[in-house]
């Protein structure tokens, strides 16, 4: 009996199926979250020392706390719950739970996080581009597990997943809207420094997360 040729014995390369990727145990999804959710709450901390804003429905967020004085925390987890019914029905059951345990996190982090992180100085323009980073840093954590922080977030990963827009881009657009929109109640050149900040956000997910680039499952 003939042995079968050498290409028989392994698929070719191009036959080979990469877009396959490794799934998430439980275990990776709980630290990913953690680990996401405390780079942006260390974000929020810079933009909040600094009188900052911020885009999505953080920026929101952040007015209503500099209007009325209530709780950033408090504020975010509000203003999220219309968000679950359409993270539900477009993007899934896991993702819902992931995305409502990690705003329920970083609400109730930011709402003690003063007792664990001051600055006695603080620059605005280092505040808005290291606060960009870091919170970029974060959500980009959050959405290679498929998880977001609401909001803006849902909508920019459901139009990624359904028509291929870059969620970098989306959310970009939106937030810079947002923080254009703060002109009403905040000093100008605050409203500018916020601006870089939201650019230095989403540049980091524009250039990281971007589809075919990352297998998330």
């Amino acid at each position: 009996m003939t042995s079968p040729p050498a290409s028989a014995a392994l698929p070719a390369a191009a036959t080979v199926d990469t877009s396959v990727g490794v799934p998430h145990t439980l275990t990776e999804d709980a630290v990913a979250i953690f680990t996401g959710v405390l780079l942006i709450s260390m974000g929020v901390a810079f933009f909040s020392a600094a009188g900052l804003l911020t885009g999505g429905t953080a920026g929101l967020a952040f007015l209503l706390h500099y209007a009325t004085g209530i709780g950033f925390g408090k504020i975010f987890f509000v203003l999220n719950l219309p968000f679950y019914w359409l993270a539900l029905r477009k993007l899934g059951r896991a993702f819902t739970v992931k995305t409502f345990a990690a705003v329920l996190l970083l609400s109730l982090i930011t709402e003690v996080q003063g007792q664990w992180l001051q600055f006695a100085q603080l620059q605005p323009l280092y505040a808005a581009v290291a606060g960009g980073l870091v919170t970029g840093t974060g959500f980009l954590v959050l959405f290679r597990h498929r998880c977001s922080l609401g909001g803006v977030g849902i909508a920019a990963l459901y139009l990624q997943d359904r028509y291929g827009w870059r969620a970098g881009k989306v959310q970009m657009a939106v937030d810079c809207c947002i923080v254009l929109l703060a002109l009403w109640t905040v000093e100008p050149l605050r409203v500018a420094w916020s601006v870089v900040g939201a650019v230095a956000l989403n540049l980091v997910l524009a250039m990281n997360h971007r589809p075919g680039r990352y297998m998330a499952v």
